[in-house]
């Protein structure tokens, strides 16, 4: 009995600490879309966008060993991630114009999306260390909740006191999404060594940048001379 108790904590640590490592990038992820919504809604989205991702991250941990079975799944979630930090980082554009897509459920869907992909690695892992025990998985994921709130709220505050901070934002979750597509079974094949996999993190971080500056640039353009932001 003992043992098992000793078994039962230890793992628990685990599952924990893994929560703690993502819980970093989720509060970024999750400050970076709340931002773009009204200041009386923030904290809404925050709590219910953690709260269903979560809930989401809860059920995928249960489909995690058919999850490993499907090649091509970091790939197509790295890409996502890409597709996701350029348009935060282009919609966080100060503009005073809020465009349609920013809803209260608009901002939780993006929520729940984004945080299963760059949680994909998470789960397998939080998979193979809860040893099949969902209690274990709920209770590690329930812990980690007020941590992710309280560092979202942060972020906000954050990004409005300096606004630049948006663009490291950007960079991290295009790292993250890197991490993700080399790791892929299709990919893994053509990075084999350190330096071609640096120079792929590298170049995808300033092409996802560069990409976001441009298209905040044509929007602030736009808006000055059409009142129309064409980026969303």
């Amino acid at each position: 009995m003992e043992n098992l108790s000793l078994e039962f904590y230890t793992a628990l640590m685990s599952i924990i600490f893994i929560d703690l490592v993502l819980a970093g990038d989720n509060a970024l992820l999750i400050g970076m879309v709340a931002k773009n919504l009204p200041s009386k809604q923030q904290k809404k989205v925050i709590v219910a966008g953690t709260i269903a991702a979560i809930l989401m991250r809860i059920l995928f941990t249960l489909l995690a060993v058919k999850l490993l079975e499907l090649d091509g799944l970091l790939l197509i979630g790295g890409v996502m991630l890409v597709y996701i930090a350029i348009k935060l980082l282009v919609s966080e554009e100060n503009t005073g114009i809020r465009p349609a897509s920013k809803t209260f459920l608009g901002a939780v869907w993006t929520i729940m999306l984004a945080d299963f992909l760059m949680g994909i690695d998470n789960i397998i892992a939080i998979a193979g260390a809860s040893s099949g025990n969902m209690l274990l998985v709920v209770i590690g994921l329930l812990i980690s909740i007020p941590i992710i709130v309280w560092g979202s709220t942060i972020v906000i505050r954050i990004i409005e006191k300096f606004p630049v901070v948006i663009y490291l934002g950007a960079a991290i979750l295009a790292w993250t999404a890197s991490k993700m597509i080399i790791r892929d079974a299709y990919v893994q094949p053509f990075l084999t060594n350190p330096l071609p996999i640096l120079l792929f993190q590298i170049l995808l971080i300033l092409i996802v940048v560069l990409i976001g500056f441009i298209l905040r640039h044509l929007n602030r353009e736009a808006i000055k001379k059409y009142k129309f932001q064409p980026f969303k």
